[in-house]
Formats: structure tokens, C-alpha cells, sequence
């Protein structure tokens, strides 16, 4: 099995950057032999709240990120969350409140580490 670590750090909305990132990340989760860990900082833990509503037609990062968590682990920066105001029981299903020792970690143990 190969780790791999994504770690966001934009908004979820005003570039496609997140949008490309989870993508991938939806992509990689459905193959058997990937470990998929996402690791949210900056402005990208807000891809993470619950109840986002966007227009007809466009792309939802809640959505797409709960299809990663089914498969793979989510964790966000709490520092991040707390200057936004960001609190654990706004966070959708499968993703968690986390340390950057916990990124330290995971960085170690990934076979490949992909920043977006």
C-alpha cells in the first residue's frame, strides 16, 4: 500500500485549486492499494464545514471531500480552525481537529507528499 499526503491550504471557493486537488484526491482513494491523507491549513479547514449550499451546476467541497473521508483520513490545522471561528461540531463526518505534529507525522510516513 502507497501513503499519500495531500495538504491544502486555499479557500475551497475562488479558485479551482481545492476543487483540482480533491479531484485527485477522490480519484486516488478509489484505487485499493492508495492510503489517501488530506490535511487542511489556512483558509482550506473551511472546505471542512458542514451545511455548504453553492448554485445550481457548481462544484461542492463538502461533497467532495466526504467522498475522500469514506476512504482515507481528513485532519485540520486547530490553530487554522480557531482563527476562523471554525468549531469541531461544524466539521463534516470524518474529519477532525489536528496538530501540525500530527502533519509532521504523516509527512514521514507518506510515500508521497502533494501541496496544493
Amino acid at each position: 500500500m502507497s501513503d499519500i499526503l495531500l495538504i491544502l491550504n486555499d479557500a475551497p471557493y475562488g479558485s479551482e485549486r481545492i476543487y483540482n486537488a480533491l479531484r485527485l484526491a477522490i480519484t486516488l482513494a478509489a484505487q485499493p492499494e492508495q492510503k489517501v491523507r488530506i490535511f487542511l491549513l489556512a483558509d482550506a479547514v473551511l472546505a471542512a464545514k458542514a451545511g455548504q449550499k453553492v448554485p445550481a451546476g457548481y462544484y461542492n467541497v463538502e461533497t467532495m471531500l466526504g467522498k475522500v473521508a469514506l476512504r482515507g483520513e481528513i485532519s485540520l490545522c486547530g490553530t487554522c480552525m480557531d482563527a476562523r471561528g471554525l468549531r469541531d461540531d461544524e466539521l463534516i463526518a470524518n474529519c477532525k481537529r489536528s496538530t501540525v505534529a500530527q502533519l509532521a507525522q504523516w509527512t514521514i510516513e507518506a510515500g508521497k507528499v502533494l501541496v496544493f
